[in-house]
């Protein structure tokens, strides 16, 4: 039997050309290897009623991607980053809005993000940033329920065809590489 190419599959292997399909909007990017780290998570992942920004501090840094950690807040990367380095600055203190968190809180808040910003910019060479709040579901918080600034590093060529034409964003670096590039570099004053 022989597939797309030519190339002979052997006697135990049918070709895609025969599966049956039907088509549908979704464009896929194959990317088996991230299997590892799917599998990898599912074990980790927080039931749905935990919340997975009071869960991480309780884990190592490496299983939570935590790159440092602050009196009354921490830092980790985003499992779902926009950018390779996208990090959250968060207090351990399960609180919602920014209202909410003390003096403190914020104090810390605002300091971790300007270290984190140093760091991306050292590390990652990056341009610019994206830093922001969502507060509430309906500003389009994926987690409402806990308080975390978003610390999105820009680079002047990182926008590309794939998330306006393909609907797919390209990130060009594992997270556990970057989460140890990161911490790494992150003072030990702060």
């Amino acid at each position: 039997m022989k597939d797309y190419d030519g190339s002979d599959l052997g006697p135990d292997v049918e070709p895609a050309s025969g599966f049956a399909a039907v088509p549908d909007a979704f464009q896929r990017l194959w990317v088996p290897y991230r299997i590892a780290y799917i599998q990898s998570n599912a074990e980790k992942a927080p039931e749905a009623h935990e919340c997975p920004f009071c869960i991480a501090p309780t884990l190592s840094d490496d299983e939570a991607l935590i790159v440092a950690r602050g009196t009354h807040g921490y830092v980790l990367l985003n499992l779902y980053p926009y950018n390779s380095g996208h990090l959250l600055v968060c207090p351990y203190r399960h609180v919602a809005t920014y209202d909410e968190a003390t003096d403190e809180e914020t104090a810390e808040i605002a300091s971790l993000t300007q270290t984190a910003m140093r760091v991306l910019t050292q590390t990652a060479h990056c341009q610019g940033f994206n830093i922001g709040m969502n507060q509430g579901r309906i500003a389009g918080a994926g987690i409402a329920e806990h308080l975390h600034q978003h610390v999105v590093p820009r680079w002047e060529l990182d926008a590309n065809f794939f998330p306006i034409v393909a609907g797919t964003k390209a990130i060009p670096r594992l997270l556990g590489e970057v989460r140890d590039e990161i911490a790494a570099a992150w003072p030990s004053d702060h």
